[in-house]
């Protein structure tokens, strides 16, 4: 069962204060908690699947600011088809939010080459706003379209390679079926 409270004094959990959480809108449940979530990307333009976090305990945002949290179970990592890019969320993920933009974000880790690298930022960038900043804590960051972080309700998803499968040779035909093999191996 999901609930929304209006907190004066929040617990604490992993790294974040007291006084960051007080007066948060605090949301608990999967789906409640996934919906909010999507809301909150919204609102601040970025496209819904930039955070698939389906798996939520308790999320929460303190509007005055800007602080945000989402707390899952166990850590979760996500491979973004459209980037090539597989990315991992800790148990707990935090940042501070305005429009077009995450800062100080802790708990967001991107696979480069052999190294996770943490991602300390977000924003939307360009002209049309159609693309989005990803921004290391060293500094250096990398541009992707946000196009590439469309909502996934709308497309496969994190469907398991056999599953890909089967659809494909239902499709009709083995030819088929051999390519979707030769994708998921070269994931």
């Amino acid at each position: 069962m999901a609930s929304v409270t209006v907190s004066t004094t929040a617990t604490a959990a992993a790294g974040a204060t007291k006084a960051e959480r007080e007066g948060a809108e605090v949301i608990t449940g999967a789906e409640a908690c996934f919906a909010h979530s999507k809301e909150m990307l919204k609102a601040l333009g970025f496209p819904g699947g930039v955070m698939p976090l389906r798996a939520l305990e308790e999320c929460g945002w303190v509007r005055e600011t800007g602080f945000v949290w989402m707390r899952q179970k166990a850590p979760y990592e996500h491979y973004f088809r459209g980037t090539g890019t597989r990315v991992r969320y800790d148990a707990e993920v935090t940042a501070y939010v305005e429009d077009g933009r995450m800062k100080r974000m802790t708990g967001v880790r991107s696979k480069q080459v052999m190294l996770w690298v943490p991602i300390v930022e977000m924003s939307l960038d360009g002209e049309k706003r159609d693309k989005i900043y990803f921004k290391s804590n060293v500094g250096i960051g990398r541009s992707f379209p946000a196009a590439a972080f469309a909502d996934e309700e709308a497309e496969d998803g994190d469907k398991p390679a056999s599953d890909a499968e089967e659809e494909v040779k239902e499709e009709g035909g083995e030819d088929k079926a051999s390519d979707a093999n030769a994708d998921a191996a070269g994931k």
